[in-house]
């Protein structure tokens, strides 16, 4: 598999479709992996350069120690990975943990995005520090063993862990959860521990998209999407039934359609508005 080497780390990453084609760039939630989005590599690679890749720490990446998986780190991790492939302006999409990445991308290095989507996150600080605070020590000391059914309880929503037709997914995600070493624990540390963006956010120009899952136990949508589009000027917010906090990964199908929609809107304001630009000067790379 490819790496980068960015931002004082490596980062491993997949690389599919036209290398000319506007850059799709996901970014994965807490306990899962990049191939968490394998539906939307799947649906849009064909017309889009698809990016999926794992933050430190995490997946294939490289490991890190507790002071550097806060998510500031992490955003200035994706930002150095699209310069790197030289992959801007591109879309820039996260679930959960993911989505704080893109929503602090939105607020602070627009020159790298066409738009932000997040899915299944949220804008402010944590409010369920109190609950998720002794869960993280425990994860940190002794791994998810014994704590696996809260995990699956926090990622999933209730459609995906009753359905039977879901089962396939409830153990492969089961089991990738119980796989992960302590020093998850440092992960999830720095997801609860991260400030709220709510104040730059206001000011974000950027395109946002928020998609809540209507069974979230983690962010429901009143705490996720509806604030985020509240917030930021340019967002509007969906609710995607019968899903959870894994909302990419729940219900692939109606993500990727309101995904469809979102790219071909701001593609074509995109385009739009490039036709109202005075000609560039010869040679200049446009996308």
């Amino acid at each position: 598999m490819p790496t980068a080497t960015v931002n004082g780390t490596t980062l491993s990453y997949d690389d599919t479709g036209p290398r000319n084609g506007v850059a799709l760039v996901f970014s994965h939630s807490l306990f899962f992996n990049r191939s968490m989005f394998r539906h939307q590599v799947e649906r849009f690679a064909a017309d889009y350069r698809v990016i999926v890749y794992d933050h430190r720490g995490q997946g294939d990446s490289a490991p890190a120690s507790l002071g550097l998986l806060d998510m500031d780190t992490l955003t200035e991790d994706a930002a150095a990975l699209i310069e790197h492939l030289d992959l801007g302006p591109c879309h820039f999409l996260g679930n959960s943990m993911g989505g704080f990445v893109a929503l602090r991308l939105a607020a602070r290095r627009p020159d790298l995005l066409r738009s932000a989507v997040a899915l299944g996150s949220s804008a402010e600080s944590e409010h369920k520090l109190a609950e998720f605070a002794p869960l993280v020590e425990h994860m940190q000391r002794h791994g998810t063993a014994e704590v696996i059914d809260a995990l699956m309880y926090i990622m999933l929503g209730d459609a995906t862990l009753t359905d039977p037709a879901k089962e396939e997914l409830r153990r492969e995600w089961r089991a990738y959860m119980l796989s992960l070493p302590p020093a998850i624990g440092d992960a999830a540390y720095g997801v609860i521990h991260r400030k709220s963006v709510v104040d730059e956010l206001a000011a974000a120009t950027v395109p946002v998209l928020a998609i809540a899952g209507a069974e979230d136990h983690a962010y429901p949508p009143p705490l996720s999407s509806q604030l985020i589009a509240d917030v930021v000027a340019t967002a509007r917010h969906v609710t995607v039934p019968q899903a959870g906090h894994s909302v990419a990964l729940e219900q692939p199908e109606a993500v990727n359609d309101h995904l469809a929609r979102h790219f071909a809107t701001v593609d074509e304001d995109r385009t739009r508005a490039c036709a109202r630009q005075p000609r560039s000067r010869p040679g200049r790379r446009l996308r």
